[in-house]
């Protein structure tokens, strides 16, 4: 198995493990309740006197995540008491999360050992692994195999935002996919020592092997990583058009310059990238670099680095309808300033296991939450604009 299919494994894992992990507990409260009231409809099991009683509501500890749940209840009718359920009340606490047990989910997927890594999801959590049922194995180990292997073919996506988020020494480029219809997929992430052009190359093949579908053309949204841009070259040749973040264009433009300047430029940056033709955004940025000669060479130089890359929406005709949502890498970044509030207390990254484990949660739990992308009926002129041959005149036409 390569990094990038372990890498979307474990994504899988960790999406899986609440709910699999709540799963466990349903069914060890169920063969409780089982054993003190008898199965549904029999007669003869269990203690007379004790009766099902409905549910209520109730939370559980999984290690130290607080989850709601519909708990089953027990009762003496005999006495007119509730029976407690020894299950429930073992959960009533936080605990840590075993390590152990985690890598050992994560061995049994990378050798496809289902069973073994179903096994160990509870015990991750604290439960006996003798008070699991089989029924249980078997459901979710074969949730665990869909996961592993899920596919990226129906998902239209029309463009990917690349972006990465430093972790201890590495840091993990991250892919969020933005379909047709406005919807942001969170596809998968990579990890590597910096945002090299053989690492990335790697991981976009392996979203390719997954099935994400390029042959009408796409839009990557990228910052100015020369290595993530190699990649994109590589891997996706002509069916990929790169969109430069516009912002990190700005921000890198005004780090060459006094303090006292750098309002006053981004200001300037800013209403000439607002332009709503190409031609109006290129002549007001090669105007603005005209006058950074005259004041500071590098910034200068800076702005003409990729410049034409940061107008390929404006070149497109849907600058106007797309600019705030798509010229920029800023909602991969709103996404990432999420993980930073659930990741930024970790003081010491320890093993690779631990940020994958973190990253994954933060972002599988945030991605039910993202909207549709702004401006998303505007996808569709897109998707014409980005096919492969169409010409300039064309391109005017769907605008």
């Amino acid at each position: 198995m390569s990094e990038s299919q372990d890498l979307d494994t474990r994504i899988a894992l960790i999406q899986a493990l609440i709910p699999l992990g709540l799963q466990a507990v349903e069914d060890v409260l169920h063969q409780e309740v089982q054993r003190l009231a008898g199965p549904w409809y029999a007669r003869g099991d269990g203690a007379s006197h004790l009766v099902r009683w409905g549910r209520q509501r109730g939370s559980v500890y999984l290690a130290d995540q607080k989850l709601p749940m519909l708990v089953p209840r027990v009762r003496n009718q005999q006495a007119g008491i509730e029976v407690p359920l020894q299950s429930y009340q073992r959960l009533q606490h936080p605990r840590a999360a075993d390590e152990g047990m985690l890598r050992r989910i994560l061995c049994g997927l990378s050798c496809r050992d289902y069973r073994t890594a179903a096994e160990a999801v509870p015990e991750a959590f604290g439960l006996s692994r003798s008070s699991v049922s089989r029924r249980y194995i078997r459901a979710t180990a074969r949730k665990l195999q869909a996961l592993q292997e899920r596919r990226l073919d129906h998902y239209d996506v029309v463009a990917l935002l690349l972006d990465g988020k430093t972790f201890a020494d590495d840091t993990m480029v991250i892919a969020l996919g933005i379909t047709l219809r406005g919807e942001q997929v969170l596809l998968g992430f990579v990890q590597t020592g910096t945002e090299n052009a053989t690492t990335c190359a790697a991981f976009l093949r392996s979203l390719l092997d997954r099935g994400l579908r390029v042959a009408e053309g796409l839009l990557v949204v990228l910052d100015g990583s020369k290595g993530v841009r190699r990649a994109v070259h590589d891997v996706l040749g002509e069916r990929a058009q790169i969109q430069r973040c516009t912002w990190h264009k700005r921000e890198n433009v005004v780090a060459y310059l006094p303090k006292h300047l750098q309002a006053v430029w981004r200001a300037k940056l800013q209403q000439a990238y607002r332009q709503p033709t190409h031609a109006a955004a290129r002549t007001a940025l090669d105007r603005l670099h005209g006058e950074l000669r005259r004041i500071n060479e590098d910034a200068a130089k800076s702005l003409a680095e990729g410049l034409e890359e940061t107008l390929t929406l404006h070149r497109l005709g849907l600058a106007d309808r797309l600019g705030t949502s798509l010229s920029t890498t800023n909602g991969l970044e709103s996404i990432l300033a999420l993980v930073e509030q659930r990741v930024g207390k970790v003081d010491r990254w320890t093993t690779s296991d631990q940020k994958h484990r973190w990253l994954a949660t933060s972002l599988l739990e945030i991605e039910p939450r993202l909207r549709r992308l702004r401006g998303y009926r505007a996808l569709p002129q897109l998707r014409v604009a980005l096919k492969p041959g169409i010409t300039q005149e064309q391109e005017v036409m769907v605008a």
